[in-house]
């Protein structure tokens, strides 16, 4: 999809039917660097965070991850964008720590295809509103027409 679509869709991505975990994003800082490039730090609400078994084990304090997601538009073609993604698991002080790596590796990445899945259906959910409005602009501007012309008749 083009870089425009893309940006609009990353910025209304949750809640989606793909993600039912995330129910909302607080954006903690957002800047425009010397370049244009917008940075935006947003920290994902989610009902359950981590795998159940980091939670059950009480490790929530001991991990963290870093999601970094660059969207840039595709330098020859205008209709596509290049999305990189990446993750960084840092888990802290636990014998533990590669197994659990691992799990989360698992989980980010089955959360990943989920997060291009949702995109695919705001980008959707966009169009479909866009022809939604322009329809109901076609409607209302041959209203006042049609009303004119039976007014001369």
């Amino acid at each position: 999809h083009p870089w425009e679509t893309v940006t609009t869709a990353a910025m209304q991505k949750y809640p989606n039917p793909m993600n039912p975990s995330v129910v909302g994003v607080d954006v903690l800082a957002r800047h425009i660097d010397p370049t244009g490039k917008l940075h935006s730090h947003r920290l994902l609400s989610t009902e359950w965070g981590m795998p159940s078994i980091v939670k059950s084990i009480s490790f929530t304090n001991l991990v963290s991850v870093d999601e970094r997601l660059i969207y840039k538009p595709h330098p020859q073609e205008p209709g596509k964008t290049i999305l990189t993604q990446e993750a960084i698991i840092t888990v802290k002080g636990v014998s533990l720590s590669s197994y659990l790596e691992g799990l989360m590796e698992s989980t980010i990445s089955s959360n990943a295809n989920k997060g291009r899945e949702a995109m695919e259906w705001v980008i959707n959910k966009l169009n479909a509103e866009i022809e939604e409005l322009t329809a109901s602009a076609r409607g209302s501007m041959r209203t006042p027409m049609a009303a004119a012309a039976f007014v001369e008749k």
